[in-house]
Formats: C-alpha cells, sequence, structure tokens
C-alpha cells in the first residue's frame, strides 16, 4: 500500500480528505483554539473490517506532540500512552464509545462505520492542537473524514487558527495606509516632474509602494476568502507573499544606490559597481526563491515553523547585514566628496540603519523570543510597521517643499542628459556642488530665467571675466535674449510647461551669434 493523503472539495465548504496509509499512527492536521470556544466539528467514514481506528488529540505541552512526533523510536502503544484519558483526548471510531457518534451502515456487501460528532476545547490559554489517527496493532489506516475547526462564529475569527487572529484586520489597515503614501508618492512625483526633478531612485521608490499596496490587497482578498470559507485561494496568497519580496528588493536596491549617491551627487553607477549590484541583487533573489520553494516542500505542517527558521532565512539575514555594510561604505564615500549633502544624508543613514537591523533582528525574535501560539499575528504586524516605517520615513525627506531642509536632489533631469553626453573620462558623471534643491521651489510657477543658460552657480571673479567691455555690447545682448525669448515663446505655444534649460556653454555660443549678426547693423 502506498502512503499517500488525496485532498478533495465536497460540495460544501468541508475538506474531505481520502487517506490510505500502510502505517498505524500518522498526523492529520493541526489548529489553534482559544481558551473557551474552540469547536471541532467531523465526519469519519471507514470500513468495519478496519476497526478499530482512534482519533487522537495533542495538545502542545513539551510531555504530549513534541514527544511523539518524529519520534521513531517509540511504536504506536508508546505515542497513545502520553494522552490524558480525564481530558478526553481519545475519540474511539467504535459503536462501543458513545460520544464519537458510529454507526454500522451497509454498502453493498461492505459494513461501513460512519462517525458523526464534535469536540469542544478549553484551557487556560490558547493552545495548538494536534491531531493524530492511530490503530495499534498493524493493519493500516484507511480514513475518510471531513473536519471543521473552528473558534466561535463571528466572521473575524470563526475560521481563523488563534495565532492569525487579526491578521485580516491588520492588512486591511495597512492596505489603507499604504495607499495613502502612494498616493502622496504620487502627488509629489507630479510636482517633481513639473520641476524636473523627478528622478530614478524616486521612481523606484513609488514602484516599491505601489508593489506593496497590491501585495496587501491580494492577502486581505485571500483572507477574506479564508475568513468565509476556511480554506481560501492559496495562489493569492503566494501571488502576495511573491509581490511583497519585489517591494522590498526595490526599496532595498533604491536605498544602495542613494547611498552611492546615484541621482544625488552623481549621474550614473560606474561599470564595477553596476556588476557588483547585479550580482548582490541576483543573489539575493535567488534566495528568496529558494526560500519559497524550501516553504512549500520542506516544512513539515506537523511543526510551528516560521520563514526565517530556515537555512534560506539564515542566508537572508546575512545578506541584509552585508547590505548594510555595503550602505555605509557608500554613504561614507559620498559624505566624504559632497560634504554640504550632510542635511540630507545623515538623516538618511541614521533612519535606515534601524530599518536594516530592524528585519534580522525581528526574524531572530519571532524564532526564540516569541510564542508558537501567538508568533504568526505578531510577525505579520512587525513586518509591516517595519516596512512602513521605511516608507513613510522615504516620503517625508524627499518631499518637495522650501522647508524640507533634507531634500537630497538639485540637478534637474534634463542637466543629467547633457552631463552623461560630455565626453567621458572629464568627471562628468559627478554633479555640480550643491547643497539643496529645494530653493527652486518657490515660485517655480514661473519661468525661472536666472537659471535658464547655467548648470550651476560661476565665481564672482569668473564673472567680472565676463562682462562685456561695452554698453553697446550689454544692449546688444539684452535685445538678443528679448527676441530669443519671443521665439521660444511661439514655439513653445503648446507645450506651456515646458522649461528650457540650456548649459553655460550653449549660452555662451548663441550670444556670441547674435552679437556677429547685430554689431554690423548697430555701426550703421
Amino acid at each position: 500500500t502506498e502512503d499517500t493523503k488525496y485532498p478533495v472539495l465536497k460540495a460544501d465548504f468541508w475538506p474531505f480528505f481520502l487517506l490510505y496509509k500502510s502505517s498505524d499512527w500518522v498526523f492529520l492536521t493541526r489548529f489553534c483554539f482559544l481558551t473557551d470556544s474552540g469547536r471541532l466539528d467531523f465526519k469519519f467514514r471507514y470500513p468495519k473490517s478496519r476497526c478499530c481506528q482512534n482519533i487522537l488529540l495533542y495538545f502542545d505541552e513539551s510531555s504530549q506532540w513534541p514527544s511523539v512526533y518524529k519520534r521513531p523510536e517509540k511504536d504506536c502503544y508508546q505515542k497513545e500512552a502520553v494522552l490524558r484519558p480525564e481530558n478526553n483526548q481519545v475519540i474511539n471510531l467504535t459503536t462501543r464509545y458513545t460520544w464519537s457518534g458510529c454507526v454500522v451502515s451497509s454498502e453493498g456487501d461492505e459494513e461501513i462505520l460512519s462517525c458523526v460528532g464534535g469536540r469542544s476545547f478549553r484551557s487556560v490559554r490558547e493552545r495548538w492542537w494536534y491531531i493524530a489517527l492511530s490503530k495499534c496493532g498493524g493493519g493500516g489506516l484507511q480514513l475518510e473524514y471531513e473536519m471543521k475547526l473552528t473558534n466561535g462564529q463571528s466572521f473575524w475569527t470563526q475560521h481563523f487558527s488563534a495565532d492569525e487572529f487579526g491578521i485580516l484586520e491588520t492588512d486591511i489597515t495597512f492596505l489603507v495606509i499604504f495607499a495613502t503614501v502612494f498616493t502622496l508618492s504620487c502627488y509629489f512625483a507630479y510636482n517633481l516632474k513639473g520641476r524636473q526633478l523627478l528622478h530614478t531612485t524616486y521612481k523606484m521608490f513609488m514602484t516599491a509602494a505601489g508593489v506593496e499596496v497590491l501585495s496587501l490587497l491580494f492577502f486581505c482578498i485571500y483572507w477574506g476568502l479564508y475568513a468565509r470559507d476556511g480554506v481560501g485561494n492559496g495562489s493569492l496568497k503566494i501571488l502576495g507573499k511573491l509581490l511583497f519580496s519585489v517591494s522590498f528588493l526595490v526599496f532595498l536596491l533604491m536605498l544602495i544606490l542613494l547611498g552611492k549617491g546615484f541621482t544625488v551627487t552623481r549621474a550614473r553607477i560606474s561599470h564595477s559597481g553596476s556588476v557588483k549590484l547585479s550580482i548582490y541583487m541576483t543573489v539575493y533573489t535567488i534566495t528568496y526563491i529558494i526560500l519559497f520553494i524550501y516553504e512549500a516542500e520542506f516544512f513539515d505542517p506537523g511543526e510551528v515553523l516560521y520563514a526565517y527558521d530556515s537555512p534560506a532565512g539564515y542566508g537572508l539575514m546575512g545578506l541584509q547585514l552585508l547590505a548594510y555594510v555595503w550602505f555605509c561604505y557608500a554613504v561614507l564615500v559620498s559624505l566624504k566628496h559632497y560634504p554640504e549633502k550632510q542635511p540630507f544624508y545623515i538623516p538618511f543613514f541614521a533612519a535606515y540603519t534601524l530599518w536594516f537591523f530592524a528585519v534580522p533582528v525581528m526574524a531572530l525574535i519571532a524564532n526564540f523570543g516569541i510564542s508558537r501560539w501567538a508568533r504568526e499575528k505578531i510577525v505579520n504586524g512587525i513586518q509591516l510597521g517595519i516596512h512602513l516605517y521605511a516608507h513613510v520615513v522615504f516620503l517625508a525627506i524627499t518631499r518637495p517643499s522650501a522647508a524640507n531642509k533634507n531634500f537630497p536632489y538639485h540637478v534637474r533631469t534634463s542637466q543629467i542628459g547633457i552631463l552623461l553626453s560630455s565626453p567621458k573620462g572629464m568627471g562628468t558623471e559627478s554633479f555640480p556642488h550643491h547643497a539643496y534643491g529645494n530653493s527652486s521651489f518657490l515660485g517655480d510657477s514661473q519661468p525661472n530665467f536666472t537659471e535658464l543658460f547655467s548648470i550651476h552657480s560661476v565665481s564672482k571673479s569668473k564673472r567680472e571675466s565676463q562682462r562685456m567691455p561695452s554698453v553697446l555690447s550689454v544692449c546688444c545682448q539684452l535685445s538678443c535674449l528679448m527676441s530669443l525669448r519671443l521665439q521660444l515663446h511661439r514655439l513653445a505655444q503648446p507645450l506651456q510647461n515646458v522649461r528650457i534649460i540650456y548649459s553655460s556653454f550653449s549660452s555662451h555660443l548663441i550670444l556670441q551669434i547674435c552679437l556677429l549678426i547685430y554689431l554690423p547693423c548697430v555701426s550703421i
């Protein structure tokens, strides 16, 4: 005989299974019941020729379930002996045991034992209960069964194990909050785009926030269906986990890029840096995939395990700490070359130092410091809180407001194209030194002609040397500028909000051309 379990769904919402085992003791399922409202309703059927089988109810004390599960040195009788008869932990599926509700019926030439009944659970605290099937003495096990395990009658608790209480409410709350964060990020992005300060790193932040919202949406749908029928749709839960991981990886990559100064102090990452980042993120992604596979294929349902309580989980914690070391080095190098960026990098570094350590610390506490009957709901809330903290901090320090002294960007997106198109080897991938970009937020709805022909400010001595020697030249320049402005206004009539920014080299060339045209006319 083959030791297999076949899941099937009947017309109603109770899971229906056919079990055919060659062993004499087997684990069926587990559930965390409340102190006084836990309930098990069951239906069992098996041939009378395989009588007599027992349903065994173990709880999570060290003398009970941990002392029998995965203990090959103990036989079936020894595993039954740890149960306490006074606690009604054994349900004999026979007609002699009245509480089992068993009756004999005939199906053709075979007699069938059909048992319908229930059992209430009461204890001093929430407990994990483990349900097993036994038939000591050999002969194997064959059983068709339906079980409905509930906690009360409320929509929010009935089908949930006690360790899952509050997860649906928590996910709905964080969905609303993250949707608000994402909406604010879109509003800020609209303002930044109008000022040509919508950089790649901010788009990555918006992507992470948007994917987080989708992840929570799928989680809420899954838990909502689960609350209704006790089954749910496992594919929605897997999709939610995948999106949650994608959001985390995008946000982590954004932090490392900002630490290295991308879009803050430089226009591009060096080739070697790009290769290192690609390798690191690939390893991180593969480790996440291994964690999902390990959780799906190797996690034992007879044990209450946490995703990080696995080799892949410990690998992720190690990669997180490695990312923090890299993050520290990148921020220090950026501050060394751009000390004027301290108002951004100091709070940025302090805030995300806490974030980098929060994930591995949370995993260790969950593995060793939280009771198993409360772990899932607590870890879910902490994990979402950590993600929310990271997103809110970034939203705050990048808000496009003149009062924000931590704003990181000062070079416009149109200027980055000019820098990248410049010849290599001339330090063009680094931005000019400038503390903030928020000064442009005041009166930014009108064209700022003081920045029209410059990327950065020119020193006083250089300005003196570039002054024209005569009043006539100045007049010609002003006339040229007015004519140029008029032409630009006509050309840009359909696109009123487009801002045209020239480099100092281009503006100087235009002025020289205008002087060559206008000076002969003025002389005449």
